[in-house]
């Protein structure tokens, strides 16, 4: 008996700890810009609610045909970075999961201007959660992340707003058009009853694909964020990130570049998150 008793204390504290975090996948917020109300999720650490302090915030976003709950469902975000805490991988961090599959799909402003996702990200949502949850509201300890089309936003959040994000890590990234004669033949034919003016696609092109955006970047902003990118050697997406590898190899700015063995799907990205959140904790942690 005494024994037993024993080896229940050991294991009740880690099983405590497995039972004290909290994940919750359909709150919301009003958004103006979008005219509708805008469902997102959060992982909140185990001694969250107990500890009194501020907490570094990672932005995770989800691929195309999933919405907020992807990263909770599939990509089990609540066991991973419960493991990762316990384990001193990463630190105890709020995770925000947007969700950007209702009413349209995407994380960029639309061609047309009306429908402005990327304002509604940082004017409405994330002034919103931060300042709801108890967040350390400062670059160093806000990071982003995502994969496929969320690993595209992850790309351009972080190159629109270097000011804001002390990590950047895009898996299997969709990384936009790879020329402008592919954004022209692209975006004239998702918009078949509107004519667009050249200068306009091109503009477009130049602000949502992450080749010229890189190729557009100052060096004062070379190593204002710390890059992990990471896809799948079987990966459709693959052409687009070895170019931005090779690009940003070029303009020597400083990333982290893996290829593993694996496809575009969730028991890639499952093995990727513990990597993204030692990654983000690194600066979290004052590396």
């Amino acid at each position: 008996m005494k024994k037993l008793l024993s080896v229940l204390l050991v294991l009740c504290p880690a099983f405590l700890f497995a039972q004290n975090s909290k994940v919750f996948d359909n709150l919301t917020v009003n958004s103006k810009i979008l005219k509708s109300e805008r469902k997102f999720a959060v992982y909140l650490p185990a001694d969250y609610e107990t500890s009194g302090r501020s907490y570094p915030i990672l932005y995770l976003l989800h691929g195309a045909g999933d919405d907020q709950t992807g990263w909770v469902q599939f990509g089990e975000i609540q066991n991973i970075a419960d493991k990762a805490i316990r384990d001193g991988v990463a630190t105890p961090m709020i995770v925000v999961m947007p969700d950007a599959n209702t009413g349209r799909r995407g994380y960029y402003n639309d061609i047309k201007g009306d429908w402005n996702y990327e304002d509604f990200f940082f004017n409405e949502l994330m002034p919103y959660v931060e300042k709801k949850y108890h967040v350390k509201a400062e670059k160093r300890f806000r990071a982003i992340a995502g994969l496929s089309m969320g690993g595209g936003g992850s790309f351009v959040y972080a190159l629109h707003h270097p000011e804001l994000f002390s990590s950047a890590c895009p898996l299997s990234a969709a990384t936009g058009f790879l020329t402008l004669e592919d954004a022209k033949g692209a975006i004239t034919k998702m918009n078949p009853n509107v004519t667009l003016a050249d200068s306009t696609v091109s503009n477009y092109y130049n602000k949502y694909s992450v080749l010229p955006l890189i190729n557009n970047m100052t060096d004062a902003n070379k190593k204002a964020v710390r890059w992990f990118i990471d896809c799948g050697d079987d990966d459709f997406l693959y052409e687009g990130n070895g170019l931005v590898h090779n690009l940003m190899r070029k303009k020597d700015i400083p990333h982290e570049y893996r290829i593993r063995d694996g496809a575009h799907n969730w028991t890639y990205w499952r093995a990727s998150l513990p990597v993204v959140l030692e990654f983000v904790s690194q600066a979290f942690h004052q590396y």
